[in-house]
C-alpha cells in the first residue's frame, strides 16, 4: 500500500494523538495546554500559534472521534465519523511546500484552531484509509494489558501489536516459558 508522505505523517499523528487518552493504567497525555504544546512540537505541526483551553478541548475532542473511528465496526460506521469530523473542520484544501516536504496537500483552512487542523489532516488521511478499502489496518494492540492504536502497514495485514518490540515480545516470550513449563511437567 503506498501512501503520500503528508498521509502518512497524518496518520502518525493521528495515532499518537489516540494514544495520549488515558487507557487503563495509562494517565492522559492531554492533561493541560502545556501538554498540548509540547504534543504540537513534538510532531512538527505547522501554522500553530497561542494555544489556549479552548485548543485542549478541541483536540481532546477530536480525539474521542478519531478514536471511535479505530472503534469503528466497518467502513459505513468510520465514514461516518471521518465525514462528520472534516466538515466540522472546515476543509479547505490546499497545496503547500514547507520544512523540506515536497508538494503536498494540507485540508485545514489558513487561521484553524488546532482541533479543526488535526481533524481536517488526520479526517483525509483516514478516509483515505477508507477509499482505498483498508479500514482494516487501523487497529488496537492486541496485548491484553495494552489497547494502543496503531496504523497496520505490513505487507500482509498481519500485524498484532502497536510495538513488537515490547508488547509483541512479552507475549512471545510468555508463551515460550509457559510451553516450556508445560513440556517440563
Amino acid at each position: 500500500m503506498q501512501i503520500p508522505h503528508d498521509t502518512r505523517r497524518a496518520l502518525d499523528v493521528v495515532v499518537a494523538l489516540v494514544n495520549t487518552a488515558p487507557e487503563g493504567e495509562e494517565p492522559d497525555g492531554l492533561t493541560d495546554v502545556g501538554a498540548l504544546r509540547a504534543f504540537v512540537d513534538e510532531y512538527s505541526i505547522s501554522d500553530v500559534g497561542e494555544l489556549g483551553a479552548r485548543d485542549l478541548a478541541g483536540v481532546r475532542t477530536v480525539r474521542g472521534k478519531f478514536a471511535q473511528v479505530f472503534a469503528a465496526p466497518h467502513a459505513r460506521a468510520a465514514s461516518g465519523l471521518i465525514n462528520e469530523l472534516v466538515a466540522t473542520a472546515g476543509t479547505t484544501p490546499q497545496l503547500t511546500n514547507h520544512d523540506g516536504y515536497d508538494w503536498h496537500v494540507h485540508y485545514f483552512a489558513p487561521g484553524a484552531s488546532v482541533g479543526d487542523h488535526l481533524a481536517a489532516d488526520g479526517g483525509m488521511a483516514l478516509a483515505f484509509i477508507v477509499v482505498s478499502g483498508e479500514e482494516e489496518r487501523l487497529r488496537r494492540c492486541e496485548a491484553p494489558d495494552c489497547r494502543r492504536a496503531f496504523v497496520d502497514l505490513s505487507r500482509n495485514r498481519s500485524r498484532r501489536y502497536c510495538d513488537s518490540r515490547t508488547c509483541g515480545n512479552r507475549l512471545h516470550v510468555a508463551a515460550y516459558r509457559a510451553r516450556r513449563k508445560e513440556a517440563a511437567e
